[in-house]
């Protein structure tokens, strides 16, 4: 178990957002993954937590062959695009874009004069060439929503063997991951093992990598959850 903390790596970003990075496979980053940053795991090789600016944007770029997932955690955001373009996300909002090798166009604006923030995690396809997918979820307390992955024959989610689910945990309540996970907490505070006499306070902006990851919040919380099925 390894935990790394966002406040702890560099700060940066572009256009209208400022960003920290906590995973950087080296499936894509290669040589410029930063120190200090996670590689993923399977086919999950970014994360990124970010504040866009007052009315800042991300400005309209493309993307092929990679799957975007993008959690909102604040405010909102207005999205523009070749998928979808028009669609408003909100707070525990979360919009999944598979780019395939049609690929897409996309810009997301702050429409507000506050900051917001939004996690944004990529995900490599299995199957290359595959269409254009998009699709959109909400996540509520209590429960665990599951946002990308599933077998091939359900269409709910985006197709994958890498799967990600959004889990908000009521104070009190507990959270189990069989397996090796990676599980970002993106509010809140608990405590967490992967044993008898190995409690560790995990809070907002750890990263946790984790064998068997069992989850207790000491506040409301809410977790990013990501693990191969």
């Amino acid at each position: 178990m390894s935990i790394i903390c966002r406040n702890s790596l560099r700060r940066g970003g572009f256009a209208g957002l400022r960003e920290t990075r906590l995973v950087m496979s080296p499936r894509i980053f290669r040589g410029h993954r930063e120190s200090g940053t996670s590689p993923g795991i399977g086919r999950f090789v970014y994360l990124a937590d970010a504040r866009f600016m007052p009315l800042g944007e991300t400005r309209m770029h493309p993307h092929k062959e990679i799957d975007v997932i993008s959690v909102m955690v604040e405010g909102r955001i207005q999205h523009e695009g070749s998928l979808e373009h028009g669609q408003e996300l909100h707070a525990d909002s979360v919009q999944a874009q598979r780019a395939g090798g049609e690929g897409f166009t996309h810009n997301e604006i702050n429409p507000d004069n506050f900051k917001n923030r939004m996690i944004q995690l990529w995900v490599l396809p299995e199957t290359p060439g595959e269409a254009a997918a998009y699709k959109v979820f909400e996540s509520k307390p209590g429960e665990r929503t599951r946002v990308y992955g599933g077998p091939a024959e359900q269409d709910e989610t985006i197709a994958a063997h890498t799967i990600i689910e959004i889990a908000q945990v009521n104070a009190g309540d507990k959270l189990a991951q069989a397996g090796k996970s990676l599980v970002y907490m993106t509010t809140g505070e608990g405590t967490m093992n992967e044993g008898p006499d190995d409690d560790q306070t995990i809070r907002e902006g750890d990263l946790v990598e984790s064998t068997d990851f069992n989850f207790t919040a000491t506040g409301d919380s809410k977790l990013i959850i990501v693990y191969e099925k």
